[in-house]
């Protein structure tokens, strides 16, 4: 008879989940498990002695190699995970390796300024995911989603050139082509862009939304019929000729203003309204783009040629950009400074700071470069910005790249229209770059409505792409600013990795037929995969969806199984593996009333079975270890009677049960928490089933991590992701009646350590709050904050690590203080 296990599962991050677990864990699977939960000092140190036995087949071998690489990548050691990398591709027979392999060492080969070898490993990344993809087409319900936006058209726009917006503290700087009210319709200074402020972005009110299908719906929900494209550069008006600034390639664009108090007292700033953002910056020239240290005390800018009253012009009289610092003091910007790199013969313009300020990107048409204007970077070392580099052949084109901005996880956004497959003028696109910031791994244009068949350009945005700013001229040929949310998964599908093995033999499963089934209300067909000679199947799973697995093979019972990708916010590959069982039952023992044993001969299958039978192991709640000694109780609601089980070393319990009855399982041992299960009744006259019962015990001492509890960066309160959690923390309290446990909070080691301390308790007491709120006594809990104190991976003071990295540090776990 076949039996059905449904489990349902959480994935968060890269993780490999498991159906069932052998018996006893081999060193190797204790690897592979720390490796699974991102342990990856741990991982390494295990595979390692792994590694040195020399037992290990050439494909388990790699396989190994292949995540010491990937642990040493995570940790930041590109050397080690090169040498580990190297050594899986120098011993050749590495075909149907999953495709994330290829990037991660073309990565790695980058940060360690291999950039030819990294090209060669990125461009067979690129074959191999696209020989993937058509590979995959049979599976459309599974494949990618576009990335949704949602835009709004802002009231700060007129009929002027408003753009390239720049973050100040709470508010907005941006560029705009007329002085905004600020000077008469008599001032000369009209035609020329200067920087204006906005004190407060969020009370910016949109005029209109709008959608990915191009229509425009106003504020009072009208739908709004656009005139036909008028492409107007700025400079062609009637009152001022072009210049170097005017085209939009190197234009100004960003925002100055850096004190919300000055913007506020000294020119009277309003909410949502805008006002000239300094006296000191904006003159008779144009200015624009800019940027701003993190400290808000420095900032760079871009401005035709002319400081201190002074104009410079070129050997063939034209007035160059040039880029300018200056620093905030006396209520305005001082210290107006060139930087070292600029030049009369050609311009500098469009600065970027990264978030540390160590790295300023910038456009320059300086010779030498990749033909018309290319993106180039500096680092400020020694007090001093260093000699540019230009970002090279991987991003810059013959055309034009310009607006760069990097956001706080290091990807660089920019304009160009140099490249293939864009919608028309300028596109955005983002770069992801090598660890140093300087190398270019790998640009990926965005999607409409982001982009469209006009120019758009100067977009800034935080690290996940949450929403943002950016310009755009496709309303009427005008330049304006829109306002974007994004309304979906940033990731369009997950890479899903699975691989089917035999519990007993661990050995992989080749055809085995996994069957995928959304559980969308799109009603689309059921698609069936086979695995292959090494028991993967790979594949690629819509984002913000959730699935069923039914894995089924001759021979074995059939695996049913829940994956979901909804909440999985890093780009990182999952893994899962599904272990079958074999239709053999060897030395069941069945306990009686009188507590007489059956044995029932090893040749007898599952088929021939008089009765239906519930099995399952015990172990324990943390590491998943078999327990031995538990006292199993089967209580028959039918008639009372009470048959008695106690697990051996591998944690095995069996009963026979009657069909048509209710049943009720208690498993209990000393310093252990008693758990009780029910059991529904399988019909009468119904074919014998197997019913598998797996269960975990809590015992005193145990710390248990909640997966999916975590928390944005600085913030205590409970994310929609982490409530479903809880729920199931809840359900465990009110399981066990004695437990008291004590909740543990953790922060990521960014920031001042006393202010980690107290956030992180704030976030165990907004746990303790929650349970509370759902019915939990608040004697039983204990909050406690434990700060930056215990990272989980080597990101400490000092170290620099992706956000996914960051994230699992600022993590909840709790603590069984009392359990009976």
């Amino acid at each position: 008879m076949i039996r059905i296990k449904y489990f349902c599962l959480a994935v968060l991050f890269s993780a490999i989940t498991f159906a069932q677990t052998p018996v006893r864990e081999s060193l190797l699977q204790q690897a592979n498990r720390q490796f699974d939960t991102q342990a990856y000092a741990k991982a390494v140190a295990l595979y390692q002695e792994v590694l040195s036995q020399n037992l290990l087949p050439l494909q388990q071998r790699q396989q190994v190699l292949l995540n010491v690489a990937a642990s040493y990548f995570y940790l930041g050691d590109n050397v080690k995970s090169e040498e580990s990398y190297r050594a899986v591709f120098n011993e050749g027979s590495i075909n149907d390796l999953p495709v994330s392999n290829y990037l991660n060492y073309a990565k790695v080969l980058a940060n360690n300024g291999k950039m030819q070898e990294s090209q060669k490993y990125y461009d067979l990344y690129q074959s191999n995911k696209l020989a993937e993809s058509r590979k995959n087409q049979s599976a459309e319900t599974f494949t990618k989603k576009r990335i949704t936006y949602r835009l709004e058209y802002l009231a700060i726009n007129t009929p002027d050139a408003e753009f390239s917006p720049m973050y100040y503290k709470e508010g907005l700087v941006y560029v705009s082509g007329k002085a905004a009210g600020a000077v008469s319709s008599e001032s000369t200074q009209k035609g020329y862009l200067d920087l204006f402020y906005v004190n407060n972005a969020s009370e910016i009110k949109a005029l209109s939304t709008l959608n990915a299908d191009g229509t425009e719906v106003d504020a009072k929900g009208s739908r709004r019929i656009p005139t036909p494209s008028q492409t107007r550069r700025l400079g062609s008006d009637s009152y001022t000729k072009t210049t170097s600034n005017d085209s939009r390639t190197l234009g100004s664009y960003s925002g100055y203003g850096l004190n919300d108090q000055s913007a506020d007292q000294k020119i009277g700033a309003k909410s949502g309204k805008a006002v000239s953002f300094s006296k000191e910056l904006n003159t008779r020239y144009h200015e624009g783009p800019v940027t701003f240290s993190g400290d808000g005390s420095q900032i760079i800018f871009t401005r035709n040629n002319f400081n201190e009253g002074q104009k410079g012009v070129s050997d063939d009289n034209n007035i160059k950009l040039k880029l300018y610092s200056a620093r905030w003091g006396n209520g305005d910007w001082t210290n107006v400074q060139e930087l070292p790199f600029n030049s009369n013969e050609y311009s500098t313009a469009h600065p970027s700071l990264s978030k540390d300020g160590s790295l300023l990107y910038f456009v320059s048409d300086m010779p030498k470069g990749m033909g018309g204007k290319d993106i180039y970077v500096s680092r400020f070392e020694n007090g001093q910005w260093s000699t540019p580099i230009n970002l090279g052949k991987e991003l810059n084109t013959k055309q034009d790249e310009v607006f760069p901005f990097v956001d706080a996880r290091g990807n660089l956004y920019f304009s160009t229209a140099g490249r293939k497959g864009g919608y028309g003028g300028l596109d955005l696109y983002y770069a992801v770059l090598s660890k140093d910031g300087t190398k270019v791994i790998e640009v990926i244009h965005l999607d409409t409505p982001i982009n469209s068949k006009e120019d758009d350009f100067g977009l800034i945005t935080d690290a996940a792409r949450t929403s943002g700013y950016f310009s755009s001229n496709r309303r009427e040929g005008n330049d304006d600013i829109y306002r974007f949310t994004r309304e979906s998964s940033l990731y369009e599908c997950r890479e899903l990795l699975v691989r089917v093995f035999d519990n007993q033999t661990q050995q992989p499963l080749d055809s085995a037929t996994i069957t995928v089934k959304s559980k969308a209300g799109d009603q689309e067909p059921d698609k069936s995969l086979q695995t292959d000679a090494n028991g993967w199947v790979h594949l690629c799973l819509a984002s913000n969806n959730d699935f069923i697995f039914n894995v089924s093979k001759s021979g074995f019972v059939d695996n049913t199984i829940g994956f979901s990708t909804r909440y999985l916010t890093d780009d990182k590959p999952t893994r899962l593996e599904l272990g079958m069982e074999p239709f053999v039952v060897s030395n069941i023992l069945t306990s009686t009333a009188t507590t007489e044993k059956k044995k029932i001969s090893t040749d007898d299958s599952i088929s021939a079975l008089k009765h239906s039978r519930v099995r399952g192991i015990v172990r324990t709640e943390t590491d998943r270890q078999p327990i031995e000694g538990v006292l199993v109780k089967l209580r028959n609601e039918c008639d009372k009677k009470i048959y008695e089980s106690i697990t051996g070393p591998d944690g095995r319990y069996d009963f026979e049960i009657a069909e048509g009855c209710d049943y009720t399982l208690i498993y209990s041992k000393d310093t252990y928490g008693t758990n009780t299960v029910k059991i529904s009744k399988v019909p009468k006259k119904a074919v014998p089933k197997v019913l598998s019962n797996d269960i975990g015990l809590l015992k005193k001492g145990d710390i248990v991590k909640l997966d999916n509890i975590y928390y944005d960066q600085g913030k205590e309160g409970i994310r929609p992701d982490a409530a479903r959690e809880l729920e199931k923390l809840v359900a465990t309290m009110k399981r066990y009646p004695s437990l008291q446990a004590e909740i543990l909070s953790h922060t990521d080691s960014r920031g001042d350590a006393n202010f980690n301390r107290v956030l992180s308790q704030k976030r165990a007491q907004a746990v303790v709050d929650y349970m509370v709120s759902k019915g939990v006594t608040s004697k039983r809990l204990k909050p406690t904050g434990m700060g930056e104190s215990m990272p989980v991976n080597g990101c400490v003071d000092g170290v620099i690590c992706t956000e996914a990295e960051y994230q699992r540090n600022r993590r909840t776990e709790f603590k069984v203080l009392e359990i009976r």
